[in-house]
């Protein structure tokens, strides 16, 4: 082969190799970008410890009748609030319902709804209509029960 001859296939390869190389070292960067996304992911703490800080559980502090006055309910989960089974919290009060009232926590806030009372449920002595939400310092009626919420 002569060296003109030479020339023109060493250029060749050079338009065949050259993009292929460029290829690799950019396929060899992006792996190793992905593994140290993956890494700094990995020694991230968990999302619960990052941002808003789990929330505790809402209360509510009965206020009447007396004998239970100071007594507090924690409501991190929906609870049914009545005179019986299958309520989750069953107090003697021949003014409360079966199935009273319902408490539930949505997106942190605190929510009351009354199950169809006969003797209805009142949120600072107004009627509990449809779903109500409840903040720090309401007075909640419910039979001869009153609760405040605390937190």
């Amino acid at each position: 082969m002569s060296w003109p001859n030479l020339l023109v296939a060493a250029s060749a390869y050079a338009t065949i190799v050259r993009p292929l190389q460029i290829l690799v070292l950019l396929g060899v960067i992006l792996f190793f970008v992905r593994v140290l996304s993956i890494a700094t992911e990995e020694m991230r703490p968990p999302k619960e410890e990052t941002g808003r800080r789990r929330r505790r559980p809402l209360t509510l502090a009965f206020m009447e009748p007396e004998a239970q006055a100071g007594e507090r309910i924690e409501i991190s989960n929906p609870v049914v609030l009545g005179r019986g089974a299958p309520s989750d919290i069953v107090l003697d009060d021949t003014y409360l319902s079966t199935q009273h009232a319902r408490f539930s926590v949505d997106d942190g806030d605190l929510f009351i709804e009354d199950l169809g009372s006969r003797n209805g449920s009142y949120v600072n002595a107004e009627p509990v209509i449809h779903r109500t939400q409840l903040l720090k310092g309401d007075v909640i009626q419910i039979g001869n029960v009153i609760l405040e919420v605390v937190r």
